[in-house]
């Protein structure tokens, strides 16, 4: 099951009322493809994908495909970079997410993010912790080239994803929010180091 959701822009605004209506308003968005099936229940998610954080709907779909794993995605056009933080993105605007997220037991976020001095950091926030740990593990043997965080309190405070209306926090089991450096994402990096990622994140989902 695969849905494309397209429309027009909602040009109803009545201030900080509308706040919890940015999500409904960004996929009325011309160009906005909202993009999902429900395979295993564990789950790849990406929020961001398109122009906004790239090469995040790309990994996170990759690694679905590989492990036969439930998949939701969001891709903007290159003519919009709309930031929605995390805890706005309200499933009751989204029928694909709320089957997404009523479907799966445990979920993996996959997120982009640009610091200096962090273009080989990968940040695993989230508030399943066990699995945080354990993909950690799995991912440090596979990407030696980058280094993974899985200790929140090293992670800045806005990237920690544990906010309790996050999707990734609103499956049975919980989940992680994976924030990826361009270099494992957006083809600045080396292409053999997206792949072992994409391939360890599989292999999390098939363990899992």
């Amino acid at each position: 099951m695969q849905s494309k959701i397209r429309g027009n822009r909602v040009r109803d605004r009545r201030g900080l009322v509308q706040c919890r209506n940015m999500f409904d308003e960004l996929l009325r968005h011309p160009g906005v493809v909202e993009e999902f099936e429900l395979r295993s229940p564990f789950g790849f998610l990406a929020i961001h994908g398109g122009s906004l954080e790239r090469g995040t709907a790309e990994v996170a779909t990759d690694a679905a495909d590989r492990a036969a794993a439930s998949i939701y995605a969001v891709r903007q056009p290159e003519n919009l970079r709309w930031h929605i933080p995390s805890a706005l993105v309200d499933p009751s605007s989204s029928p694909a997410l709320s089957a997404f997220l009523d479907h799966v037991d445990a979920v993996v976020s996959v997120h982009g993010y640009g610091r200096r001095g962090y273009s080989d950091v990968v940040l695993i926030g989230g508030r399943n912790r066990e699995l945080a740990s354990r993909a950690a593990q799995v991912l440090r043997v596979a990407v030696p080239s980058h280094r993974f965080v899985d200790d929140l309190g090293a992670i800045p405070p806005t990237l920690r994803g544990i906010h309790v209306d996050n999707p990734v926090n609103r499956t049975r089991d919980g989940g992680i929010q994976l924030e990826l450096p361009p270099t494992l994402r957006d083809g600045q990096g080396a292409a053999s180091d997206r792949e072992a990622l994409v391939a360890a994140l599989a292999s999390l989902a098939r363990r899992d």
